[in-house]
Formats: C-alpha cells, structure tokens, sequence
C-alpha cells in the first residue's frame, strides 16, 4: 500500500491477457504480501518474481543513532532469482526486523553479504544510495555504491 493500491487479482490479469510471462512484487520491507501474489500468479499463468524494496543501514543496522538530518536508511531492491534466493530474502527481512529495527525494518551490508546467494540487488529507486549520489552530483560515491563485494568489481545498478 506504500507504492500501489492495485488489486493483486486484477493487475495479474491484466499481465496474462497481454502476454507478460513474469511479473515482480516488491514489498516494502517486508514480504507480506508474497504467498498472495504467487498463487494470483501461478492462477494467472504468470511466473511471480518475488523481492523487497529493502532498506539498507547507513552503517551498522545495530547503530540506532541518526548521524545526521537524513534518513536512517536507504533504499534497495532485491529480487528472488531461486528458491534460495527467496529462502535468503526471508532470513534478510527476520534479521532486519529483529536487530536493524530503527524506523524501518533496516539491514546492512554485512546481512547482505552473508544472505547474497540466490539474490539479484538493483540500484532501487529514488530512494536508493547510488541514485541519492547521483543527485547531489556525487557520480564517484554512487559508482562506489554498485561494487560488488564477492568480486571487488563494478556491475551496472
């Protein structure tokens, strides 16, 4: 309800009636809504891509302290790309309940590196750090944002 009020039902309908073989949910910071989209999908003949729009510690998701007059958090969107993937989304959004709680349901980088596997991660939107960078002009610090840690590399956001 954050982002969309669309009738789950309705919007899976529509995607079949015009030949859309997938579609993505995104909760915000939780997986509420998951089991519902999957079997309106699954229904529909449409694959269910399931993620969450994270929000990502600046730090520590155990830091509960505001640095400054900013969010306590950014946004990040990650998508299940496998069972396991979907499995680690689970234990990502349990963990950022349970110890990263600070507004929101925050995680940090070290969950993310521990739960990665199975994960595709996008830069988000507006809300995201890379593109919160980019605004204030920043183009330096929001490459740095898409390293990705298990290879030292840059990948596009």
């Amino acid at each position: 309800m954050l982002d969309g009020a669309a009738r789950v039902d309705d919007l899976l309908g529509g995607a079949a009636r015009m030949g859309m073989p997938a579609m993505a949910m995104t909760d915000h910071g939780f997986l509420f809504g998951a089991v519902d989209f999957y079997q309106a999908a699954k229904r529909h003949g449409v694959k269910p891509i399931l993620g969450i729009e994270a929000y990502l510690a600046p730090g520590s998701r155990f830091d509960k302290q505001r640095r400054d007059l900013g969010e306590p958090y950014s946004h990040l969107t990650l998508l299940a790309e496998s069972d396991t993937g979907y499995a680690n989304l689970l234990r990502l959004v349990s963990q950022a309940s349970i110890e990263g709680f600070f507004y929101k349901p925050r995680m940090d980088r070290e969950l993310l590196a521990r739960y990665h596997e199975g994960i595709i991660a996008t830069s988000g939107c507006l809300g995201g750090e890379t593109c919160q960078h980019l605004l204030k002009g920043g183009l330096d610090r929001a490459k740095a944002t898409t390293a990705c840690p298990r290879t030292s590399r840059s990948t596009p956001a």
